[in-house]
């Protein structure tokens, strides 16, 4: 079997449980690793070996794989063996992150949530907090990044793996949306801009046909009077809300753009603010979401318009 591209980091997350391990796997994830739970190590060979599939991305993400004492066949000293012979291939650099906690403070979380301790179903959870600890030994010693969560609360480890993992890439998930109000209005959006404000193309006979994506059109709704200002101050608002966002932790942002049939104002605006927010370094992904519906009339037509001051 041909191997796949090999990861450009790999980093196994383990430590005690209830300390942050979960947590840190998540926020990683929304960061843009790729993240495998509970993989005996015996076969991270052969998840590095297999070939993406068809039409997979061919981007080599950063690979995060979670262990702990309920991994199959756990043994810390075997697994600080296989982390060393694999880090002996250059290839495959894996770096360790553990995270460690005071037994009070992890006593006190299995208290809050109820649970049982992994190593102690039958006992009370400081006995499988004391056993797990001792257990984890060798691969505390070995670890290049030890996270002691005794005084971090859930957000502030998430910006500190965000900050320590994170790199240029650290950055929401951007999605631009086109649409029409006639056929309502997206699910998720976080933020909804109305386009119905610039004047309408599907009046035009010779533009009715085309679509925003039609320079024909674009031009038309860019000699709008209101159109230069407007979307520039939105773009504005954009470039100074997005790293506000990002520094919030904020993984996935939706933006929404509508005017009434979703084929001409919409679309256009959608991609010009696309492009001038991949110029500032962002990289988001457009969708049109009626671009294929049939023009028609009633539709198109919102009637007055009328405003109670």
């Amino acid at each position: 079997m041909k191997p796949g591209p090999a990861p450009k980091r790999i980093l196994l997350v383990t430590g005690l449980s209830g300390a942050g391990k979960s947590t840190a796997l998540r926020t990683l994830e929304d960061i843009g690793w790729e993240v495998v739970d509970n993989l005996p190590l015996s076969l991270l060979e052969q998840l590095l070996s297999t070939p993406l599939s068809k039409g997979a991305s061919r981007r080599r993400r950063p690979l995060a794989i979670g262990i702990d004492s309920r991994t199959r066949d756990f043994d810390a000293a075997r697994i600080v063996e296989q982390i060393q012979a694999l880090s002996a291939d250059t290839e495959y650099p894996i770096e360790t992150l553990y995270f460690d906690c005071a037994g009070s403070t992890l006593l006190r979380r299995y208290s809050e949530t109820r649970r049982r301790h992994p190593l102690a179903p039958d006992r009370p959870a400081t006995d499988g907090i004391a056993a797990e600890r001792e257990l984890m030994q060798p691969i505390r010693r070995w670890a290049d990044y030890v996270f002691d969560t005794t005084d971090t609360d859930s957000n502030q480890l998430r910006q500190q793996l965000r900050e320590r993992f994170g790199g240029a890439a650290d950055a929401p998930y951007l999605h631009i949306l086109s649409f029409a109000f006639a056929r309502g209005l997206p699910r998720n959006a976080d933020s909804v801009f109305d386009m119905r404000f610039l004047r309408n193309p599907h009046w035009v006979e010779e533009l009715r046909p085309l679509t925003g994506l039609d320079p024909a059109v674009a031009a038309y709704i860019a000699a709008d009077s209101a159109y230069r200002d407007a979307i520039a101050r939105i773009e504005d608002l954009l470039l100074l809300l997005l790293p506000r966002y990002r520094s919030e932790g904020k993984s996935y942002l939706s933006l929404a753009f509508g005017c009434t049939g979703g084929r001409h104002r919409s679309v256009h605006v959608a991609e010009r603010v696309a492009a001038r927010l991949r110029e500032a370094g962002f990289s988001p992904t457009v969708e049109h979401r009626d671009l294929g519906s049939r023009p028609r009339d009633p539709i198109e037509y919102d009637g007055p318009v009328e405003f109670e001051i």
